[in-house]
């Protein structure tokens, strides 16, 4: 039996539910549930003490909720290594400020440490399947926190709509799931107000299924008109735009040895490219030098494009929100549309094609890629795509 499937043959079932806590112990995880244990929390939220302690007491809540029982069996699986890892990331986040423990950005980091662990550790890569059932439980994570917070968005319809597009990518993901998943956290813990909490859960559901987005991304009347509401612009979720946009710019998304100019010989022939690492070998610059001046010459490629409203396909890795922010403002201030494309093959393969490039990337170096990937969310552009290749 693989670590994979030996995970998921302790998630707790029928007839008893029980969760076998030595064998979890007993799994690769368990360098990860002793760090937790020795990770402290502030005790006027968390009075049971250390992260291992409130995990514990959360998968305990989530194994005994019948919203949970009644969900099929996929689902509780993602749902259970969601709890499972949820404050995963509070073990590289917590720090003492003013006499008082806290973990500032820690679901957002352990999102990306359960990302690199499921998909390096456990092989959840590569496939649609794998990647939905990862993207599920990262989602979990990365938004737990929200429902019980909901009041505290500056707007949280708009909030609940732009999590809730992440159902548009990893189908098994919704707004009812994370709301599952954060009842179970505000019970699982030491704290005078956990009822208090449990009814915002609620009223983030009841929102939630106010604005049609509970059980999936919510309905728009086109893509275009589906990012400018989430994207920010002042306008109602169900109201229409004209579509001024005069084409469409691919940007790409993957980490090193993907196989991204394969796919776009494959799928975008006919269009002109600006690669990074084409201009990387022109300009003799090595992927381990600094980057700039590499950017600067692709912006301004890209620029000469835009001008002449020419499509064409921005190559490069843009792992991360800020990076691919940044090329979509651009293109979007030139008034076209984007679609980003995320691409992903098995972690054996992507090393097996990293070393047969002429300009191989140091393993150490895609570790620390992966470290840090966040797969391109449905709000970041007119359309995102993710595919395995």
């Amino acid at each position: 039996m693989d670590e994979w499937t030996s995970l998921l043959s302790l998630i707790p079932r029928e007839p008893d539910w029980q969760i076998p806590w030595d064998g979890w112990k007993a799994t690769d995880l368990h360098i990860w549930f002793e760090k937790m244990a020795a990770t402290q929390q502030n005790p006027l939220w968390h009075g049971e003490g250390d992260v291992w302690s409130h995990t514990q007491m959360v998968c305990e809540e989530l194994s005994a909720m019948e919203t949970w029982r009644c969900l099929d069996k996929k689902q509780r699986q993602e749902l259970f290594l969601a709890a499972l890892l949820h404050d995963i990331g509070k073990v590289p986040c917590t720090r003492i400020e003013d006499g008082h423990f806290v973990s500032p950005n820690h679901t957002a980091v352990g999102a990306r440490m359960a990302r690199e662990i499921l998909w390096q550790d456990m092989g959840l890569c590569g496939t649609d399947e794998a990647r939905t059932f990862r993207e599920t439980v990262c989602s979990l994570i990365r938004y737990h926190s929200v429902p019980a917070h909901i009041l505290d968005q500056s707007d949280p319809e708009r909030r609940l709509f732009k999590i809730a597009s992440m159902g548009e990518l990893a189908a098994d993901f919704s707004i009812k799931l994370l709301c599952i998943l954060e009842e179970a956290d505000m019970r699982g813990r030491v704290f005078p107000r956990i009822a208090e909490s449990v009814d915002m859960v609620r009223l983030c559901a009841e929102l939630a299924e106010e604005q049609g987005c509970l059980n999936g991304p919510g309905s728009f009347p086109s893509a275009y008109a589906r990012h400018a509401y989430l994207s920010g612009r002042k306008i109602q979720p169900g109201q229409d735009l004209y579509d001024d946009t005069w084409g469409e710019i691919v940007l790409l998304s993957g980490l090193p040895g993907t196989g991204k100019d394969t796919w776009v010989h494959e799928n975008f022939a006919d269009l002109p490219m600006v690669s990074l690492d084409v201009i990387r070998k022109q300009k003799g610059i090595s992927p381990l030098d600094d980057q700039g001046p590499v950017a600067a010459f692709a912006r301004e490629q890209a620029k000469e494009y835009l001008r002449k409203k020419q499509p064409f396909v921005w190559n490069a890795t843009n792992l991360t929100p800020p990076i691919r922010e940044k090329q979509v403002r651009l293109f979007q201030d030139y008034h076209a549309s984007v679609r980003i494309v995320f691409l992903e093959t098995t972690w054996e393969e992507q090393l097996r094609r990293n070393k047969n490039r002429a300009d191989e990337v140091p393993e150490q170096i895609i570790r620390r890629m992966l470290r840090n990937l966040v797969l391109p969310e449905r709000f970041e552009a007119q359309r995102v795509e993710w595919e395995s290749v």
